[in-house]
């Protein structure tokens, strides 16, 4: 029979490279249609970038910087959080560690820079 809940431990799980440093990505599984959670580690070598479909939620962990955001500069400090929806240019810059949530869930052919 199949679970009802999944469970991750975010440190355990290998980082990859991700526009804004490197990502640990919890529930991608086909079966979840939802949301993902990432443990991002920020570097201040971040890229503009958008998605078309995906809205994300910053949750600030670690560190002080900022976010830019469609051309307007937010100050990012632990349990800051940010909403950012479709179509929205944005990078962190700093660095920071945050607990991203995509949703849907993360889609790497929804990633686009200008």
């Amino acid at each position: 029979m199949e679970r009802n809940f999944a469970v991750a431990q975010l440190d355990e799980i290998d980082p990859v490279a991700c526009p804004c440093g490197q990502a640990r990505r919890a529930f991608g599984e086909s079966w979840n249609t939802l949301a993902t959670v990432h443990l991002t580690d920020i570097c201040q070598d971040s890229r503009v970038h958008y998605h078309k479909k995906m809205t994300e939620i910053y949750v600030v962990l670690e560190g002080e910087g900022h976010l830019e955001a469609d051309g307007e500069i937010i100050p990012l400090k632990p349990l800051t959080t940010v909403m950012i929806r479709p179509g929205c240019r944005h990078r962190a810059v700093g660095n920071l560690r945050i607990i991203n949530i995509p949703m849907p869930p993360f889609d790497p052919a929804d990633e686009f820079e200008d």
